[in-house]
């Protein structure tokens, strides 16, 4: 077995050898509902690599992807990221259960997918293998698929469209007031910048990381203000990157979107 590749904080106040509880403390949980985006990018903007995102990650990122899994509510994803990267039921080691129950919170988050066009699989590991009952947040027109609602949570937000600001202001109602995105690229692009919802859901958070030539970033300038960065970790080659937007900072309203 490999050994693990050292996270070091650059900037600020520099450490060496940060652990995981160090790392937990740099990311942490808000006092209010929060959005934090998740994504893992080459120097040249690249998303994927060889059309996955698991050929630009390596174990420094992936331990800070489990470490935010950890600390949040609601793990969103958009339902065609949810199909096409295969995504399994949303599962913790023994530690990091425990951690979340010392501090309150459910044992697992609660997988929030968002999909416009309802085409999911029930039988997909996501939701047939769930150790927490998935939400799905979807809109009034979308037809369920049967059996779908035997897996899954139907939460319907705008008349034909998804209304993500509705969608998370429902998540927050629920007790999933930290949310953390994963992806895809559309829902990013949604987010990214804007203000959600009549509860300050911001700031949101960005982890980025150098390697793979091909791919996408989310399109688009911030519309809502500039990120703050908020630390600089290293390791190997990898950047970790978090930024954060003054809550204060006004914003527009975020776009519908379908998946």
């Amino acid at each position: 077995m490999s050994a693990e590749v050292p996270i070091s904080r650059l900037w600020p106040a520099p450490s060496a050898g940060l652990d995981d509880a160090e790392l937990t403390a740099l990311y942490g949980r808000a006092d209010r509902p929060h959005l934090r985006v998740n994504f893992v990018t080459s120097v040249d903007g690249a998303v994927s690599l060889d059309g996955y995102s698991a050929g630009l990650s390596g174990e420094p990122d992936k331990r800070v992807f489990g470490l935010l899994r950890m600390l949040c509510d609601g793990l969103l994803v958009a339902a065609g990221t949810l199909r096409h990267e295969g995504y399994r039921a949303v599962r913790l080691d023994a530690p990091r259960r425990a951690w979340r129950r010392e501090h309150g919170l459910a044992e697992y988050p609660t997988l929030v997918v968002v999909s416009g066009s309802l085409d999911l699989d029930p039988a997909q590991a996501a939701f047939a293998d769930a150790p927490v009952r998935p939400v799905v947040l979807t809109h009034a027109a979308a037809e369920a698929p049967p059996r779908l609602a035997e897996v899954a949570e139907l939460v319907r937000c705008g008349a034909d469209r998804v209304d993500l600001a509705a969608g998370l202001a429902s998540c927050a109602g629920a007790a999933f007031g930290q949310v953390l995105c994963e992806g895809g690229r559309t829902l990013f692009g949604a987010f990214t910048g804007r203000r959600l919802g009549q509860r300050g859901l911001p700031p949101r958070r960005s982890l980025l990381r150098g390697g793979g030539p091909r791919g996408g970033s989310p399109r688009g300038p911030p519309a809502g203000g500039e990120l703050s960065l908020r630390h600089v970790l290293a390791a190997g080659g990898a950047l970790l990157l978090r930024y954060a937007r003054d809550a204060a900072a006004p914003a527009p309203a975020p776009p519908t979107a379908s998946s």
